[in-house]
């Protein structure tokens, strides 16, 4: 049996490819759109699984670190640490800023760790660990950062010494790891010239300065000059205890907020990125409404060019099912090769931008589902108005 789609195909097979280019293209957003939200969904729970951590103990009344933030005094982790169920508790801080390195600026997130506790790089892929005290750094390869590099953060140079991958925050951007006492002076500890302004309004003060309180003013200027302060403290629950019964019971007797991984990922993907979720939403919606035009047109276009040849088969007794047929088999043809074209565009060009895309098989399948069943509706406007062509338009011409 002759394929009437074919052969008309073939016919203006030069229009039907760049319209399939067109709408591969397009297609090809669509898909990225999906997988811009799926990469920051993956950052997400990549920043958790970087932690290594079950518990992240926080400031009470806020949902630190990563969505607010939060301050604890660095030696808040001593207790949490004896309390049941507790294997190990860490101080880290996290900071977002500018990193210079030579004449270039990026934006990473700086955390502060200790060696051999939960925070640190889970692993390497070139150099070495951490192992002083100050100034050296590892840094995610995203960062552009080579071994040996030195970058400035704050007032201070550091020597980026190992390199790791895949170790971003909840918005993307690159992490770099220096030890915890350098991370508190960079996000905590005030500059000299600060202290010296906040000691000259501290000795302005009457109530301080009593003849009855010898030495109260030097002890707050020391206390402002000394704090540390970090943003949470990791937890690694013990084996045989639930995390979430270790974290009721830091709620409980430290009064400090705590998140298990389960709520701390409730935070980051339900909150956190909502509002990008719903953009993102949005505009695949309206990327899906102008494929369904742009298919469409296409197709309507293309019958009302060949109005006359339909009035010719109508004539010969061709049922109207076979026309119909015609036109959703060029449709879904037309919806094929955009979606072929739009699937190879999205994975040529998702390197290239800035943001992780996480491009899914599951995301795919239901893009090609929805391409055919847009193709399908796409094409009902093109089949209603070539079964009401009237066969004596053949004759008549």
């Amino acid at each position: 049996m002759i394929s009437l789609a074919g052969r008309d195909i073939l016919h203006s097979w030069g229009k039907f490819v760049l319209t399939g280019l067109g709408l591969g293209l397009l297609i090809g957003v669509t898909l990225s759109m999906a997988g811009v939200y799926r990469g920051m969904v993956d950052d997400a729970k990549v920043l958790l699984n970087n932690s290594g951590a079950d518990v992240w103990v926080v400031q009470k009344d806020t949902q630190g670190p990563y969505a607010e933030s939060s301050s604890l005094r660095d030696d808040v982790y001593r207790g949490i640490l004896g309390m049941r169920g507790v294997a190990r508790a860490a101080n880290v801080t996290y900071l977002t800023m500018q990193v210079r390195s030579g004449n270039t600026e990026i934006r990473a997130m700086v955390v502060g760790f200790e060696p051999g506790q939960p925070g640190e790089p889970n692993y390497l892929i070139s150099g070495r660990r951490v192992t002083r005290g100050h100034y050296e750094a590892v840094a995610d390869v995203s960062a552009g950062f080579a071994q040996g590099d030195r970058i400035r953060i704050r007032r201070h140079e550091y020597i980026v010494v190992g390199l790791t991958r895949r170790m971003v925050s909840s918005g993307g951007d690159p992490m770099v790891f220096i030890p915890l006492k350098d991370a508190q002076e960079a996000q905590f500890l005030k500059d000299n010239d600060a202290i010296i302004s906040e000691r000259a309004r501290t000795a302005l003060n009457p109530a301080l300065n009593r003849p009855g309180v010898p030495g109260l003013l030097d002890a707050i200027n020391a206390s402002q000059a000394n704090s540390r302060n970090v943003n949470t403290v990791l937890v690694d629950v013990a084996d045989g205890h639930a995390p979430e019964a270790v974290a009721a019971d830091i709620r409980r007797w430290k009064h400090l907020q705590a998140f298990t991984r389960a709520q701390m990922e409730e935070i980051l993907i339900a909150k956190l990125i909502a509002t990008a979720a719903k953009q993102i939403g949005m505009f695949l919606v309206i990327l899906a409404i102008v494929s369904a035009a742009i298919v469409a047109f296409i197709i309507y276009t293309m019958t009302m060019g060949k109005i006359r040849e339909i009035a010719v088969l109508k004539l010969i007794g061709t049922r109207n099912r076979t026309i119909a047929g015609m036109i959703l088999q060029q449709a879904l043809g037309l919806g094929l090769i955009g979606f072929v074209v739009g699937k190879i565009s999205a994975t040529l060009w998702a390197p290239a931008f800035p943001k992780y895309v996480l491009l899914e098989t599951g995301d795919a399948v239901r893009g090609l589902v929805a391409v055919m069943v847009v193709c399908v509706l796409a094409s009902t406007l093109a089949i209603r108005a070539a079964l009401r062509v009237d066969p004596a338009t053949a004759i008549g011409g």
